[in-house]
């Protein structure tokens, strides 16, 4: 059966994401998966560099996290969570605690990082009305990316994504992100909403799909602070931003503030299998917790903590605490420090950027960044004959590695990334 054999038969049957599906004639077969490897049914390998879609931590197919989630298929594969519970659950929920900022108490599972924002919107919505106040309003970062379900497109960046739904989008106040000189600004149109807002969402140092754009802790800090004064809640969004993306556990790591509410889904089982999570602080927990049924926070869904998915999470934060995790997570930062030297001097280049193992600079097109600049196909086909897989978001190529990769793998990137420059 040969690759061309496998397109037709998908073209015919599937729909694939963010994909105009007339246009799409190079989706690529894949039958095998190893560590940074993936194959396809000619035996070509392709370099994960940007972990299929930011999930993949310890390299594809892990035999520690396949061995496990195996070991819970045989045990218990799934149970009602709603007047149920099961050990794998309760157990990485205990971890991930003790991980985190020290005033998140409570775990809420879901699925994905869509419903992980989801959850998070509603507890604070709902957090006014079992108060007896009515606060809708939300502020959000201008650009930011929170999902594509209805609530988490609301507080998302208004754009050709949220276009054909705008009418059907709640009110969302947008600021920028936080500087040394827009600070007093920011903190002057929040106080203007505070009283009507429930809650104040972010992606923390990092605005991943927006084009990988970064801001300073310190500065978020700030922001941070004033809000806390403001009385307002805040969402730590960490979906792409968890589990050693930034060069620590979590971009909560470089902060000294602490968000009242934080977000997970993605590398949470090391890409093995969809679960989002939402944390939350006992202030928030206790305004639930009554004898009036009405306080409930009613929300669920059919697989909340599936036992296989908590199963490769516990396996996947087992990996990541290792040494030999995060001593791969100090190399590829560093590696990827020096790299951005090397890219800020190059012509082509425009602001090479950089936190942890996330790599990213914008190609200079003399067309400005944008998603739909026709230079992110180009690139994208140029590197796919290379054996490496890149997903540029228009003009911006960023890497954002599984841990496994070696350093000799990672220079065999950079020189190719600096060989196709130069070929633009």
């Amino acid at each position: 059966m040969t690759s061309t054999h496998l397109q037709q038969r998908d073209k015919a049957v599937n729909w694939h994401p963010y994909t105009q599906m007339k246009t799409a004639n190079d989706i690529v077969p894949i039958v095998k998966g190893k560590g940074l490897y993936l194959y396809d049914q000619e035996n070509k390998k392709y370099m994960d560099v940007v972990s299929s879609w930011w999930v993949t931590l310890h390299g594809h197919s892990h035999p520690y996290i396949a061995q496990r989630v195996f070991e819970q298929l045989n045990t218990l594969e799934q149970v009602i969570f709603a007047g149920f519970t099961h050990e794998p659950a309760i157990q990485l929920s205990e971890n991930l605690l003790q991980l985190l900022p020290d005033n998140q108490e409570k775990v809420f599972y879901s699925d994905n990082g869509s419903t992980a924002v989801e959850v998070a919107l509603k507890m604070c919505i709902q957090y006014a009305h079992n108060q007896g106040k009515k606060k809708t309003k939300i502020l959000a970062f201008k650009n930011a990316y929170h999902g594509d379900t209805f609530g988490a497109m609301s507080v998302s960046g208004k754009s050709f994504w949220t276009k054909p739904f705008e009418s059907m989008l709640f009110e969302v106040v947008f600021i920028d992100t936080p500087n040394s000189e827009n600070l007093e600004q920011l903190k002057a149109k929040i106080k203007d909403h505070a009283d009507e807002a429930a809650c104040f969402i972010y992606e923390p140092l990092v605005q991943g799909a927006a084009g990988m754009l970064m801001y300073e802790a310190e500065d978020l800090d700030n922001l941070m602070k004033f809000c806390r004064e403001q009385g307002l809640l805040m969402i730590q969004d960490e979906v792409f931003t968890g589990f050693g993306r930034t060069g620590k556990l979590f971009a909560a790591d470089h902060l000294t503030e602490k968000p009242d509410i934080m977000c997970f889904s993605k590398g949470l089982t090391g890409g093995t299998i969809p679960m989002g999570i939402t944390t939350c602080s006992d202030e928030i927990y206790n305004t639930f917790w009554s004898d009036d049924r009405h306080k409930t926070l009613f929300h669920g869904h059919s697989f909340t903590a599936n036992p296989l998915a908590c199963a490769a999470g516990l396996a996947s934060m087992e990996l990541l605490l290792e040494e030999e995790t995060q001593t791969s997570i100090k190399r590829i930062t560093q590696q990827h420090s020096e790299f951005v030297k090397v890219l800020s001097s190059h012509p082509h280049v425009e602001n090479a950027r950089q936190i942890g193992t996330i790599l990213a600079f914008d190609c200079r097109t003399g067309q400005g960044t944008s998603y739909f600049n026709e230079v992110g196909k180009q690139l994208y086909h140029e590197f796919l004959q290379r054996g490496i897989i890149m997903r540029p978001l228009g003009n911006v190529i960023y890497l954002v590695p599984p841990y496994c990769i070696t350093s000799g793998e990672l220079e065999f990137v950079y020189q190719n990334i600096l060989e196709v420059l130069d070929q633009i």
